[in-house]
């Protein structure tokens, strides 16, 4: 795959959270409005970048019996650099999205990434599969937030767009029901309009779809599973 195509296919193909179904809960939660949505959006992707290219680095370092816990360390190192930046220069937003920073740390789509992606590649190409997930995260919580902020508050980043006549908003949009709402309607659009890639991975079952089945010559694979 070439370099552009690493960082496309998280926009879409493989967006991490329509498609891929990681990173659920802090899309629900911080999504209320598009600030907290963009917010969230661009730290988790900078320590996801970050901590693709250090895992990358260290792969041929680290044991695989303890991988995981080596991960964990590594991200929790770069999620407390972005926290007390947040505290610094960015204290409203990081008063916002409060708990959820912190939990970055166990974040299914960035430690999915170093298991699958970052572990098995070069630096440039883990950097490129941070910077391409991180972008298709960032953009499904803007938009996410876009929506929820819009008909929930009748804003658009904090900017008054209707509410204050005669229109109410919905607030509905801005609580957890109104969020699973969103997040469904998104999904049902990336698989209607880009659900073709899907296609081209039938799974078979059955015996036919089964590894064993060059070893299965007179008996079924339903009766070898009886027998066992």
């Amino acid at each position: 795959m070439n370099k552009l195509g690493i960082v496309l296919k998280g926009i879409i193909k493989e967006n991490p959270v329509l498609v891929l179904m990681l990173g659920t809960c802090p899309t629900l939660a911080t999504s209320t409005s598009a600030i907290n949505g963009f917010g969230m959006g661009m730290c988790t992707m900078v320590v996801l970048i970050c901590s693709n290219i250090v895992i990358s680095i260290l792969k041929n370092v680290i044991p695989d019996t303890v991988r995981i816990p080596c991960y964990i360390v590594v991200i929790s190192g770069f999620v407390t650099v972005v926290q007390m930046l947040l505290q610094a220069y960015l204290p409203s937003l990081n008063q916002s999205l409060g708990l959820y920073i912190p939990l970055i740390v166990v974040n299914c789509i960035i430690l999915g990434r170093a298991e699958m992606f970052a572990s098995k590649n070069k630096v440039v190409d883990s950097a490129l599969d941070g910077l391409g997930m991180g972008l298709g995260f960032t953009l499904t919580l803007t938009v996410m937030g876009l929506i929820r902020e819009f008909f929930g508050s009748g804003t658009l980043f904090d900017f008054a767009v209707y509410g204050t006549g005669s229109i109410s908003p919905m607030t509905i949009f801005t609580l957890a029901p109104g969020g699973f709402f969103v997040f469904a309607c998104l999904i049902a659009f990336v698989n209607y309009f880009f659900g073709d890639a899907k296609k081209n991975k039938k799974k078979e079952f059955g015996c036919s779809g089964c590894s064993m089945v060059d070893s299965c010559s007179q008996v079924s694979c339903e009766e070898q599973g009886d027998k066992a």
